[in-house]
This record gives structure tokens, sequence and C-alpha cells, in this order.
């Protein structure tokens, strides 16, 4: 009946008593041999700070078998019960008896039809275990079902598997956790919530869904008729690479290329008809490899028709040295699969210059392996050239292998024997082809329709097959300089690949594994491209190599499906152009660096995403077919900056062909390219990924591509400030010996800590100059980024520094909290004093350590009693310090406790100080959550939750499974709604950029006034947005939007510049920072929409629930009210941005509930902020807006007249009560009734009728009719009552009141804004420099000689543009200064005595 939950355990017996949880036993609650109850507490236990009483299971004498102290784990024994009554109590025993399934008979009968089986799949994909192994089900369902219905069965599969993860797409694609993405399908379900429990139920059997799901496409890969699984297929190719789709999304991808290319046998009739001619084409070697690839050429050599076969040899041997220079080709055919292809060539990366060796090539054709034998016997038609530098290929066509090509690796084995045989027939004949110079040989076996197989063997090997090379073509060796790459790595090529010019390989260190992760591993993505047309003119050029390289990211996404490769490995990516640019070497290197800084910056977020490391661009310089220089520029982080990039010349070996040597592009200097395979940072790199973040000394190069991105998007926006040279530059902050900070130029990754600091140059758009920040990192690769005593001091001298200097202070943030540790030194010395030493279980009296070992200890490492203990003396325990210990260096406990402290009370002062940020990159712990939250502006990644306890922690204490991920107790579902984070962002790439864009709206100092753009946007144009009376969205008048038609509609502030902070939490109001002509701003607009509050349940607590309350548009509500607040303390502190208030409340919320959330206290607190603003704050009641009530008085500029300046637009209102409501007030019924008596013509008849009627039923009559009359009439006479009230509401009357200080029109409002904006804020800095320079003047005193210096009067451009002229205020300045030092040193001439004033003169 219903539902049950029913427990299992597999121990229970109620004579034992039990810990539920891990804690520490405080005390029991009974004697020991007392009675006890049956769920009566026992005991208590203390666990994660908290004391918890443990009940007894059954009623008996209790015999107590810990003693109080005593640490226990779930599940250990605290005591035994002697049973009151055992017979009441049953025990669970082991089974011994025959369990059989009644289904079992039925199962051994036969095998299950194939209805029942595809019920058994449909199960399993629902989310319920099946009996057997998922890929084994599916097989049998496809050996049950006739194969006309596989198809049918396919389709069902697939579109079973989508239904349910097409639910999380949506919320996969915007990299939400899945806690957060449950919480959205609850949001958007709350009717059918047991269809998310359905769907939470199969997706968390994702791993064998998908293996369901990848044996069905297997079991269909060799059908033809698959045209009805193209738009299931086409779906599952579009999932994304990670959340545990990869080799599902990769399968389907390969079946839909399938499906989409057309028929291998119409190809090849296509391709033969073009070989058809007695003059090869030169265009067919350079057809795509669909048209005229090598698999193709290699079918039609054993053509019927000679001139087909000729042409066909001829131009597989042209494609395969397609990028060979100088190559010469000569075919002889004698029959089918029998020709004999000699050609000459010299390699692309050697300048043609020098003494070069002539290199020559022979290709033989044969129809089978088994005539390999006789081809290596016979006369090699090659000349010596006195060293091994030509090369033998035999190609097998067209059919290589006796067993039948399904895919690719299917001929696998019958592969891997013929290559071990062709090794021993090559050896057989290895001297002769020395003779021959012959140093390479390659195996080419045709397999059409796939790709042919390809092994190399060298004879520097003694004919062994180069494993590098397995299944690549004989060029790509050098051409992707495969065999320099091998002596760093062991290669596994991993294929598929997308395109037939690139090549995938897992690269294994040789050198030894250090540290947890073993034997480093990069994915080497290497491709080659025939062109590139570089041009001196424009960047247009930039699209093809742009195209190639993001050719290869998808190469890495793809590889990363694959299980030997998944999301560990770093990546490196290698593009060679063998095109020749024809420009002068120095303006390639500048465009090339150009375009990769470019690539980079662009495409950050997916190389990050991808772990790039390193991109390299190779390109030969050159023309008319002679190369000049081979130029390599690089983007790498092996030195710790992210992809910085540099260029070098290289030289190759005129023999081998391989690079050898590279000089600096713009130096001259020796330098190397090496790639970083095995090292330090590559390790650090490594570690630092594991925990979901950067490297720390990688966050200063991505500022430096950011960088570069903010520059592009100002011009392509109009701006005309041109691009510094050096855009970055840092210098790291340590501490020297006197333990003061001073600069350093040591590598990265050379820090003892685990903190680092930087003080760094940006030059940006609103600072092309240059403007200075101080960043501080936890390096999470230095004991998990924790806090220690040396962390400590360190993050606190650093944020001093930028306190001292009026610096804005970046804190990035990975950690794992305070820093906790034990003395390990003294764990194999601890002895333990028992209390009774036959029965351990009782306890300890106290811990000791022997003398001898005692006396080697150093001074402080202990506080020790001296006892005797059965005739001896040791040494008890009081206390361990740990001086002097390896394991306490830097701190262990409370010292670090006293550190956080000293950081806590840092940040807080930095916040009232300086601009203060925080980036959350990673895991934020104990300390490192307070920290973020104290500097008070937090920018999260999603995979950077704020905890204070982890959730393995909590769980442990609550004794059951609650909490599944630290996302739900500091992830941006928690973080985002509470307003403890204002951005999210998806990636470091993304949360670097958030950084450089809340930076460009905050002033290079914290004492200087906020930076200015010139107008890009024109100030004087309208605002295009209207208001409605319907709600809006607010942002669309702030920011503008796009009207039906798709044109733009202009919104108030700048296009593109406003950017919403805090927009998860209290939603009734909107904050972001934005610009006006150039000018920043911080903004508080009012939400006119209805909105909802959500409170989540806690998983900890089974009867809460979750919570969504309906706040309505233009009421301020607990949590709108406090962030109001803190919007306008953060504009305030670092900021110093004018505020542009958007005031359209009706008033605050003041129910029970909210009065209880305390909005009285944060309505206070908007006061609060408001009288300390120490910059200018435009009050703007937008049209259709109100402002009335309380909500007036809080921004009313009474509260900071020398800051606070109100308008009104002419079409909005304000006052104490909507109309409505005053007029249920001021205007009453029956003042209403009053008018009606007086305003209409019919009462007035009815009122004289009334007044002369003499009968009493006249009267009866006329004062119905009257009534009648008056309440139809009152609905208009209550409008009128209510325009009447409205008419006290409107602009006029506040203008007239002096309540505000213009009536505005929307329309214009922007050209008006912007110049008294600007006015104020000259003003405002020309205040603050005649304050500096006298500092007893008062705000009105400066004031006053600013308007000496501008008499603008109420013209505000005419004032904004004389204070732009500085000369006359440097002029005021310097005189104010001069006259405050004289008045200085006439004050102290005259403190001092008569006597010794004559004295202090010169």
């Amino acid at each position: 009946d219903g539902i049950a939950t029913v427990m299992l355990p597999t121990l229970y017996d109620p004579s034992e008593l039990r810990s539920e949880f891990n804690g520490k036993v405080v005390r029991y609650l009974q004697d020991d041999g007392a009675s006890v109850k049956e769920g009566e507490p026992y005991v208590e236990l203390e666990a994660m700070k908290m004391i918890m009483p443990v009940k007894a299971t059954a009623t008996g004498a209790i015999k107590h078998t810990r003693g109080a102290g005593s640490i226990v784990a779930a599940g250990e024994l605290l005591g035994n019960l002697e049973l009151t009554d055992p017979s009441q109590v049953k025990k669970i025993l082991p089974f011994d008896g025959a369990f059989q399934l009644a289904a079992a008979a039925t199962a051994e009968a036969g095998s299950p039809a194939m209805d029942d089986l595809m019920v058994q799949v449909e199960l399993a994909l629902d989310g319920y275990q099946p009996m057997v192994e998922p890929t084994e089900l599916v097989q049998q369902l496809f050996v049950a079902a006739p194969p006309m219905l596989h198809m049918e069965l396919a389709r069902q599969v697939l579109e079973r598997y989508l239904t349910a993860e097409g639910q999380f797409l949506e919320h996969h694609k915007s990299s939400v956790s899945l806690d957060e993405t449950y919480t959205r399908l609850i949001a958007a379900n709350r009717d059918t919530l047991d269809s998310v429990a359905l769907l939470a139920l199969a997706h968390s059997q994702l791993a064998a869904r998908n293996e369901i799901v990848i044996a069905t496409l297997r079991s269909v890969r060799a059908a033809t008729d698959a045209a009805s699984l193209a738009d299931s297929l086409q779906q599952l190719a579009e999932l994304p690479n990670d959340f545990g789709y990869g080799e599902v999304a990769m399968l389907a991808r390969q079946f839909s290329e399938r499906l989409n290319t057309e028929p291998f046998d119409q190809r090849r009739a296509a391709l033969r008809a073009a070989l058809d001619s007695e003059a090869l084409d030169d265009q067919i070697a350079a057809m795509k490899a669909k048209d005229g690839g090598v698999e193709m050429l290699a079918d039609l050599l054993g053509d019927e028709s000679a001139v087909v076969r000729k042409n066909a040899a001829e131009a597989l041997v042209l494609r395969i040295y397609r990028s060979f220079p100088g190559l010469a080709v000569d075919v002889t055919d004698s029959s089918p699969s029998r020709q004999v292809v000699k050609y000459s060539f010299e390699f692309p990366s050697v300048p043609a210059e020098g003494d070069m060796p002539k290199r020559g090539g022979v290709c033989r054709v044969v129809p089978s392996f088994a005539d390999i034998k006789a081809v290596l016997a016979e006369e090699i038609p090659l000349e010596l050239p006195g060293k091994s530098v030509n090369t033998m290929q035999v190609v097998v066509a067209p059919k290589a292998f006796g067993s039948e090509s399904i895919s690719f690796h299917s001929t696998d084995v019958e592969f891997q024997d013929l290559v071990a045989q062709t090794t021993g027939l090559l050896r057989e004949v290895g001297e002769a082809l020395k003779t021959k110079g012959v140093g390479c040989f390659t195996l080419m076996l045709a397999q059409a329709p796939y790709a042919p197989r390809y092994a190399t063997f060298m004879a520097e090997n003694d004919w062994a097959e180069d494993e590098s090379c397995r299944d690549v073509r004989p060029t790509f060796k050098h051409l992707l300089e495969l065999a320099e790459l091998s002596k760093q790595c062991e290669l596994e090529r991993i294929v598929p690949v997308i395109g037939r010019n690139s090549q995938v390989f897992l690269g294994t260190s040789r050198a030894e594994a250090k540290g947890r992760f073993g034997k480093a591993q990069t994915v080497f993505v290497r491709t080659i491209s025939h062109t590139l047309a570089m041009s001196a003119e424009d960047d247009a050029w930039m699209g093809w190599p742009e195209t190639i390289l993001l050719g290869a990211v998808d190469e890495l996404e793809r590889a990363r499906l694959n299980p030997k490769v998944g999301t560990k490995p770093n990546s490196n990516i290698f593009a060679h152009f063998n095109a020749l640019v024809d420009l002068e070497p120095s303006r390639v290197v500048e465009r090339l660096e150009r375009f990769t800084n470019r690539f980079v910056a662009k495409h950050g977020a997916r190389l990050q995403k991808s772990k790039v490391d390193e991109i390299t661009v190779k390109v030969a310089v050159g023309a008319d077919g002679v190369r000049t220089h081979v130029l390599r520029v690089t983007a790498s982080s092996r030195s710790g900056e992210y992809l910085k990039t540099s260029a070098a010349f290289e030289k190759a070996d005129p023999v081998t062909g391989a690079p050898c040597a590279w000089e600096d592009a713009r130096s001259g200097e020796a330098c190397s390219v090496e790639s970083e395979i095995a090292g330090r940072m590559q390790l650090k790199r490594q570690m630092a990924r594991a925990a979901g973040s950067t490297y720390a000394p990688e966050i200063l190069g991505m500022m430096k591509v950011e960088l570069i991105k903010k520059w592009d998007a100002y011009h392509a926006a109009g701006g005309q400030r041109p691009v510094p040279e050096d855009l970055f530059s840092s210098v790291e902050l340590v501490p020297g010996d006197d333990g003061e900070l001073a600069e350093s130029a040591r590598a990265p990754g050379e820090n003892a800590v685990g903190m680092l600091a930087w003080r760094c140059t940006l030059a940006t758009p609103e600072y092309p100059g240059g403007r200075e920040i101080v960043l501080i990192a936890n390096d999470v690769t230095f004991q998990a980024g924790s806090f220690g005593v040396a962390e400590d001091t360190l993050f606190q001298k650093a944020s001093e520094y930028a306190r001292e200097r009026g610096l804005p202070r970046i804190h990035i943030a990975c950690n794992s909290g305070a820093r906790v540790g034990l003395a390990e030194e003294l764990k194999p010395s601890l002895r333990a004093k028992w209390t009774d030493a036959e029965d351990p279980s009782k306890g300890f009296d106290f811990l000791y350590l022997d003398e001898e070992e005692y006396k080697q200890l150093a001074p402080g490492t202990v506080v020790a009693t001296e006892k005797k203990l059965d005739g001896k003396t040791v040494y008890a325990l009081d206390a361990v310090i740990g001086e002097g210990l390896k394991s306490t260096a830097g701190g262990i406990g409370v010292e670090n406790l006293q550190g956080s402290g000293l950081i806590a009370g840092e940040t807080s002062r930095a916040y009232n100080e300086v601009f203060t940020l925080s980036y959350v990159t990673g895991r934020s712990v104990g300390i490192g959550a307070y920290l973020n939250r104290l500097g008070q502006r937090v920018i999260q990644m999603v995979n950077g939750p704020m905890i204070l306890t982890g959730f393995g922690a909590l769980n442990k204490l609550l004794g059951e499974k609650v909490y599944s991920s630290q996302d739900q107790l500091g992830g941006p579902q928690v973080m985002v709604p509470n307003g403890v984070t204002h951005k999210l962002v998806q990636s470091d790439q993304e949360g670097v950029s958030a950084i450089l864009d809340w930076l460009s709206y905050t002033p290079k100092t914290a004492a200087s006034p906020p930076p200015l753009l010139e107008p890009i946007d024109p100030v004087d144009r309208d605002v295009a947005f209207t208001h409605t009376k319907m709600p809006y969205d607010p942002r669309h008048m702030l920011a503008g939007t796009r009207g039906p038609d798709g044109a733009r509609v202009s919104g108030f502030f700048d296009e593109g510049s406003f950017q919403e902070y805090l927009e998860g939490w209290g939603k009734s109001v909107v904050v972001g920072r934005a610009k006006l002509g150039g000018i920043p701003m911080g903004v508080i607009a009012v939400e006119t929409r209805n909105v909802e509050r959500r409170v989540p349940a806690d998983p900890a607590n089974p009867a809460s629930m979750e919570v969504l309350e309906p706040q309505a548009g233009q009421v301020w509500f607990p949590d709108s009210a406090s962030k109001t607040a803190t919007a306008i303390r953060d504009f305030n502190r670092g900021e110093n941005l004018p505020l542009m208030i958007f005031a359209n409340w009706r008033g605050f919320s003041g129910g029970t509930r909210d009065m209880y959330q305390e909005v009285l206290k944060f309505g206070a607190q908007i006061v609060d902020a408001l009288v300390e603003y120490r910059h200018p704050v435009f009050i703007y009641i937008p049209p259709g807006g109100e402002l009335r009530g309380g909500s007036w008085v809080v921004v009313d500029p009474a509260i900071n007249p020398a800051q606070m300046e109100m308008y009104a637009d002419v079409e909005s209102r304000g006052g104490i009560l909507e109309p409505a409501g005053i007029v249920e007030v001021k205007f009453r019924e029956a003042q209403r009734r009053e008018m009606m008596h007086r305003l209409d013509p019919e009462l007035e008849a009815l009122d004289a009728a009334l007044e002369s009627a003499a009968e009493p039923d006249a009267v009866k009559d006329a004062e119905a009719r009257i009534q009648a009359r008056e309440e139809k009439l009152a609905p208009l006479y209550t409008q009128i009552a209510c325009e009447f009230a409205d008419l006290h509401d409107r602009t006029g009357r506040m203008e007239a009141k002096g309540v505000i200080r213009k009536g505005l029109e929307w329309r214009r409002a922007r050209a008006y804004f912007y110049w008294r904006v600007r006015r104020r804020v000259s003003e405002t800095a020309a205040v603050a420099r005649l304050q500096a320079a006298d500092a007893t003047l008062t705000p009105e005193a400066a004031r006053a000689l600013v308007e000496e210096v501008v008499a603008g009067g109420e013209d505000d451009k005419a004032v904004a543009e004389a204070l732009a002229d500085e000369a006359k205020l440097d002029a005021k300045v310097e005189s104010v200064r001069v006259a405050a030092l004289k008045r200085r040193l006439r004050d102290l001439y005259e403190q001092l005595p008569e006597g010794e004033r004559e004295a202090a003169l010169p």
C-alpha cells in the first residue's frame, strides 16, 4: 500500500549500540550497568562543533565500551545491552538456504522474444539496472530481430535516449552544474514533478545509457538504408563533448559523415572520368580528399585502362609529395596494378641554396603482398647520392587484405602481421637498399573504400617500423616533424581525424614519472596547409590561417572524446603552411605575431577549455618557388605566461631536412623552440587544472590576450586612440630579507610559498599610457593553495602595498582555507598510558614520550611533564608546539588562524580605501571564502564554489549522503541568488575579461576621477527607447534593444557599455555600470515586471521545501533594498563613480514577512550609503515612472545636498500616495457626490424636483432617481477625483516646490545628462585638487574657487568645456598651494618664542 522506504542493513544487533556518525564521545548519560529504555539517549557525541545525542535501539542494561574523549567512526561499537526481553528482538542472521528466482526457469528455457528484449532495453534507458551488461542486451536484441526491423529499433532507442538527454542540453550549453540543472527543470515542470524524477533516474545511469546507444550504432553501422536515423544522429552529433556524452557524440558524428558523403562508387567513377585523359590534369592532385583521395587513386591502379592507371599512379605520387618543391615524376605502366613511378624531390624546409644532396624515390605498385619479395629482389632504379636520402614505396592495390574491410581498423590483425613480415623482408635486402641510398621504406596497403594503411620503416633502425608514422603518409613525418617529436614522447596515433591533412597523437613523456599524475601526457594536433596568401595591405588574409587553427582545435576536441585521451592531458597545436610568403621577413614576423595574438585573444576561452599550452605556426618566406627563410611563430605557456608569442627563423639539416637550429627573429640570438612535455611548468599547470583552475602566473598572459580583444572591440566601435606597443607588463612582488616587498624578476614557479603577488601595468583604451594594479593570487599547486603564516604575510603586505598607492587590488582565489597539520615527526615516538592495559577500549590517561626520544627534541618542540611509569621516566605531553620541525614550518594551527584574522582585517580596510575585486577561479574554502566576501566585489567561475565546510564532512556529520557536491553549499546556484557573487563566468578566460571590463569603469587610483573616453556613441542623439504603460524590461531603457523589425533601438547609455551586476539577487532592482558619452557611471534602475524570489530547500532537512516568493514590480523588498545599498557603497568606494538612479518605486513592501526579513533596516542602509557618497548622484524619475512615500524619502537630495540632484521626466509622477489611495482619504465619497450635484445638470434637476416634491411618493421617486444617477456617475467622478489628485503629483508642482532641479523630456535626457555629469565630475575633480593643495578648504570654499576660474553659470556645457582647459585651473591650484604654504609658514613662525624667531630666518 502506497510508497515506503525499506532499509536493508548489513549489520544489525539490538544488543550492540553503535555510533551513527563520526565524532568524539563527550559522556555517557547512564552509569555503566544502569538501565536504559528503547529510544532514550544513552551517550552524547561531538561532531562538527555540535553535541548530538544517540538513542538506544532496545531496552536493557548498558555496558560502556568507550571512554570519554574517544574518537569513533560511524558504525563503531559504543556499548553493549543486556536485553530486558531478548525474545522481543529479532536479529539479522546470514541466509543459508537456496534462493531461486521464479523467472529463472523461463529464462533458461530459451531466448527471450524480441519484444521482451526491447522492453528490457527501454527500461535500461529509463535508468533501471538490466540483468545483463547493456552491450550484451543490445546485441541480443539485434540478433533476435529480423534485419528489416533493425533501423526501426535503432530509431526507437536513439529517440528514447534523446528524449531524456534533450532536457539537459540547454543547461549543459550554459555550463551550469547538475544541481542547478535539476533546479531549473523543477522550476519548469512544477505541475509534473514526477517527470523530473523520471528524468533524474534516467540521467543518473548515463554511462549505461551511453553503452546502449553505442552498441546500437555499431549494430547498424554497416547498413545502407540508415536515412531514417539522420535526424537522431544529427542531434547526437551535436551533444557536447563533455558531460559524459563524448563517445556517443564521436560515434554519431562518424555515422553522420558517412550518411552525408556521396557513395564511394560514385566518387570513384567521377575521378576515373577525370583521369581518362592523355594529359594529367594538374588540379587532380590538389583535389579535396573526398573527390581525389588516395583511397580512390589506389583503387584505380588496377583499372583496365592503361591511361587511367598511369594517370592514377602519377596523381598518387604528386598528391603524397604535393608539399615538396622540385617534384618530377616518371611513370611506367605494364599492366593493372603493375606500375613503377620514379620521382625526385627537395625538402620544403631547406632553403634552395648550398650543396644539397639530390633526393630520389621509387614507388612500385603490386597486386598483392606476396609480390613484394620479388620487387625487392629486382634492381632498384635509383642513383646513389652518397647518403641515405632516397625513399622507396610499395603500394599493394587495389585490394591488399584478404579479409573484408568493414571499417578502417577492421584489418588491424592482418596489418600487424604484414608489417612484421615486411621488416623481415627488408632486413634480408637491407644492404642492397643502402647501396641505392634508400633510407626510408613505406608500405601502403589499399583497403577501399577506406583510407589505405601505411607503415614506414627506417634504415637507421635496422628496418624496424617507425610506429609514430603508423597509418600516416610518408611525407607527413617530415612535414609534421614527427621524428623530432618522437624523441621526447612515445606517440600513439588517435583516430579518426576530421581532416586528411591533420594528424593527432597522444604523446607520453619518455622522462620518468613525477608526482601523483604519472608520466606527463600531451595531445599533439599537427596539420598542414598548402595555401597562405599573406597580404601587406590589410588583415583579410588572416581568415584562412584562423580556419586552419580552428580546425586543429576541432581535431583536439574530437580526440578528447576518445577514452584513451580524455580530458586530463594538455595539448599542443602545430600548423605548417607550405605556400611561400612573398614579403620581407620582418614584415612576415610582425604580421604573423599579430595574427597569433589575435587568434589567442579571440578564441582564448576555447583554447583554455582544450588545455592548449602551445600553438606553432610554421611558414616559408620566398618568391618564385625559392625559399629564403623558414619562420616559426610560437604562442607558448612554457615560460609561465599564458601563450606568450615569440618568433624564430629556422635552419634545417640539408641531409635530413629536419630543423636543427633557430635564431630569435628580432635579436638574431640562438634560441630553443622545443616543446615542453614534462617540465616543472607543465606539472604545475596540470595540478592547477586538476583543481578546476588555471596556474596563477598564466593569468598574467590571459590579461595580455584579453587586452588585445578590448582594443579590437574599442576600434570596432569607432575608437580612434592608437594601440600602445606594450600592452601589458608585470613585476613580481616578493618579501625581501627585511620582510618588506621588493620587485623580483625570478622565473614563474620558483615561489616557496602558496601565495603570489604582482604589480601589473595595463595599457587599456581608457588609459593607453598605462594603469597599475596589484594582483594577488593563491598558488593552488603549493599545498593546495592553503593559507599559512607566510602566505598570510605576503597577502597582507601586497594588499597594504596597494592601499598605500591607491591601486586597485585584485585577488585570484583558489585555495583550501587555513592550513592544518600535525607534528608528523612525533608520530613514530608517540605512546599512550592506557587506563586498563588489559582493555584498551576503556581509554587512556595521557600521551607521552620516552625519556630518550624526548631529549632528542629541540627546545620548544613540546611542553611535557616528567612522570614515572613502570619505573621508567617518561614525559607526559601537555602541548605540542612543533618549533623547528619540518612538518610545522609555515604553520599548522592557531598561528594560521591569527594570520587569517590579519588578512581578514586587511581586506576589510582595503575595501574602504581602494578598489577591491575577487575572482574565484576554483574552490575557495574558509578564510578564502571570507576574503572574497570582505572584498565585496566577486566574480565567480561556474566551477569555483565558496564554502566553509566541505560536503563530505557535512555528510559524515549527518550520518548519510545528503549533499552530493560543493556546489550545493557554495556554487553559483547559492552565491548568485544570495548576492555574494556579482558576476558569473563560464571560464577563466571569460573571468579575466570580466576583470578588465570592471576595471574599465574604475579610476587609475583611489584618489583619481573615473576614466574618460572620447564619446563614440554621439552624446546629442535622441533616446529611441520609449516607455510603455505595460511593464517593460528596464535593461532595454538602459542599453537599448532590437525592435520587431530587427532595427536597433537605442537606450540611454552608450551602445554596448552597460554591464549588469548582481543579476540573480534582489531581482526587483537592476544595478550595473555603464558609460554616458564615455563617462563611467553607476546605474540603479527598477524592474517594472513581477519577479520571483526562490528560497531553495535544504537537503539536510527533509521537511524543508522550496519556496517561491512573488515580488511585485516597482517595489523595494528586503533583498532588493539591500542590493541597492550594496551597489551604492560599491560605486562610492574605490570606483568613484557618478551615480544615476532611475527612480520608479511605489514604496517598500511592508508585510509581516518583509518586516521580519528586515526591510526597514535595509531601507535605512540606502540612506546611510547616500549620506557618505562622495561623488555626484543623479536621481531621475523616468517617463511613466513614479516615486512615492518612503521610496522618495530614501533618495531625496536633502540626504546629501552637496552631491545629490533630482530630476523628473515631464511624464512622471511623485507624491506620498498614489491618486487612488489619496482620494480615499482626502477626496472622499461624500465630496465626490457633492461635485456630482454641482456639475451634473440632471442631478441639479433632480435636486430641484426633490426640493419641490410635496407628496411622499414624489420624494421617494426623486430620491431613488438621484441614487441611481449617483451610482451611474460614481466611477466617472472617482476618475475625476483621481485625475485631480494626480495633478498634485506632476512635474510642474515638483519643480515649483523645489524638490527637483528640473523637469526633462526623455528623448533629450541623454544629451542633457552628459553635459551635466561631465560638469559635475570635472568640478568634483577640481575641488579635490584644490583641497589637496590646501587642506583647510571646505568643499563649499573650493567650489567657490572653481566658479572663479570658470564663469559658466548654469550652462553645463560651457563649464565642462572650460574645465577641460587645465591651464587656468593649474594656475589657481598653484596659487592656492602657495598661499596655504605661506599661511602655514607664518603660523609656524608665530608659534616660535620671540627669542627664537630671528634664528629661524635664513
